[in-house]
C-alpha cells in the first residue's frame, strides 16, 4: 500500500524561516526610520511623538487560514469563501479569513498535523482522515441516501463524534457534505471479479483498505492532488471518489470507465485549532459560529446538485463508458463487501454501527 509520507515539519520550518526573515526586515527598516528621526531635531521628535500618542492604534484582525484539498468550483471550495464572507462581514473586519484550496498549504495527509501544530487555524478533511470510529461512515453501502446520512450525522450520534475530536486538540463546528461516490478504472467494473488485481486509490481508511482488499484490489493511499498524474502514468489502475471531485481534478481524462455504484459516502468535518478557539474572545466566537451554520446550510444545499451535474458534464464528454449497475448487480457487491462490517471492529466501535444502522431504519 503506497502512503504519501510528505514531511510535514519541514514545511513548519520554512515558515519559520520566512517570518523571522521577515522580522528581520521589519527590525532594519525601524532602524533606519529611528535614525531619521534622530536626523530631525528633538523639537520635531518630540512633535511627532506627541501626535502618535493622541491617534488612534487600528488593532490588527485575527487571522484564520482555511485549509482544504479541493478546487473552489465545489461545494466545499464554495462554501468556505462563503465563511469567509459571512465571517469579515459580520465581524466588522475583526476577522480576516484566508482560504487556501486544491492542497496550496497542505496536502492530506499533512493537514490535520499542521493543525495539531497550530500552522493552520481551519480545516474541512473528509472524514476518513480522523481515523477510528469516524471510519464508520466509510462502511459500503452503509447509507441508501443522503437523507440517511444527514439524520446520523445531524443527530446525537454526530455531535459525540465531533465532542470526541477535543482530547486530539480539534474543535469540531460542522459536518459538510459531498455525496456518494463511484468508481473510476481503465477497464470495465460490472462485476466484483473484475476488481481482482487492480491498483485502487482510496484516502487513508482502515475501512477502505479493507474494502478494497475484499474486493480483490491492491489499495494505494495518496494524496488528491497526486491522482491523476498516478492514473497518467499507469501507477494507479483506479480510484474511488465523487463525480464532482472527478469533474473538478479531471480525472476522468485519464480514465476510460466509470461504474456509478453510489457504494459509499464522502463528507468532511470542519474543524480549528481548539487552542486558538477557546482563546478567542466569547463575542467572536459566537459570531463565527452563527457565519459556519449558515454557510453549512448552503454548502450542504450545493453538494447533491454539483454531483447529478458533474456525472452529467463526465458523461457528455465521451471520454468515458458509463455504466449504472442494477439491483442484482448492487446485491452481489454488497453481499462479497459483508466481511468489512465484521473486520473493522477492531478498530470501530460495534455499538456505534449498531446505533447507525438502528438510525437508518427508523422511520424519517
Amino acid at each position: 500500500m503506497d502512503i504519501d509520507h510528505t514531511n510535514v515539519s519541514g514545511t513548519h520550518g520554512e515558515n519559520k524561516s520566512r517570518r523571522l526573515a521577515t522580522a528581520l526586515t521589519t527590525f532594519s527598516i525601524a532602524a533606519v526610520q529611528l535614525a531619521s528621526v534622530w536626523a530631525l531635531g528633538i523639537t520635531e521628535v518630540d512633535a511627532q511623538t506627541q501626535a502618535s500618542a493622541t491617534a488612534p492604534v487600528p488593532a490588527r484582525p485575527i487571522l484564520i487560514q482555511f485549509s482544504h484539498v479541493v478546487a473552489v468550483d465545489t461545494a466545499k471550495g464554495r462554501a468556505a469563501l462563503k465563511f469567509k464572507e459571512l465571517a469579515e462581514a459580520r465581524t466588522g473586519g475583526q476577522v480576516r479569513v484566508e482560504v487556501y484550496p486544491n492542497s496550496q498549504l497542505y496536502k492530506d495527509r499533512e493537514e490535520l498535523d499542521a493543525l495539531s501544530l497550530g500552522a493552520v487555524q481551519m480545516l474541512a478533511p473528509a472524514l476518513s482522515k480522523f481515523g477510528g470510529d469516524f471510519e464508520a461512515l466509510d462502511l459500503p453501502f452503509l447509507f441508501t441516501s443522503h437523507a440517511q446520512y444527514r439524520r446520523v450525522v445531524d443527530g446525537p450520534i454526530g455531535a459525540r463524534m465531533l465532542q470526541n475530536l477535543e482530547s486530539r486538540g480539534f474543535r469540531g463546528l460542522a459536518f459538510w457534505d459531498n455525496g456518494f461516490k463511484v468508481f473510476t478504472a481503465n477497464r470495465p467494473l460490472q462485476s466484483v471479479q473484475d476488481f481482482k488485481g487492480l491498483r485502487i486509490r482510496v484516502q487513508a481508511s482502515k475501512t477502505l483498505v479493507t474494502q478494497m482488499k475484499q474486493l480483490g484490489s491492491e489499495p494505494s493511499v495518496s494524496s488528491l492532488s497526486n491522482v491523476h498524474e498516478a492514473l497518467r502514468s499507469g501507477k494507479l489502475d483506479g480510484q474511488e471518489n465523487t463525480p464532482i471531485n472527478i469533474a473538478s481534478q479531471h480525472l476522468h481524462d485519464v480514465q476510460t470507465h466509470l461504474t456509478v455504484s453510489n457504494h459509499g459516502y464522502l463528507a468532511y468535518a470542519v474543524v480549528v485549532n481548539k487552542y486558538f478557539w477557546d482563546k478567542l474572545p466569547a463575542d467572536i466566537r459566537t459570531t463565527l459560529e452563527g457565519a459556519m451554520r449558515d454557510a453549512t446550510a448552503y454548502e450542504n444545499s450545493l453538494a447533491e446538485a454539483d454531483n447529478i451535474r458533474a456525472l452529467k458534464q463526465i458523461e457528455a464528454t465521451g471520454k468515458l463508458n458509463v455504466y449504472v449497475p442494477d439491483s442484482r448487480v448492487l446485491a452481489q457487491w454488497r453481499q462479497a463487501l459483508v466481511p468489512v462490517y465484521q473486520t473493522s471492529e477492531a478498530w470501530i466501535d460495534p455499538a456505534l454501527i449498531s446505533d447507525i444502522e438502528a438510525v437508518n431504519q427508523a422511520p424519517p
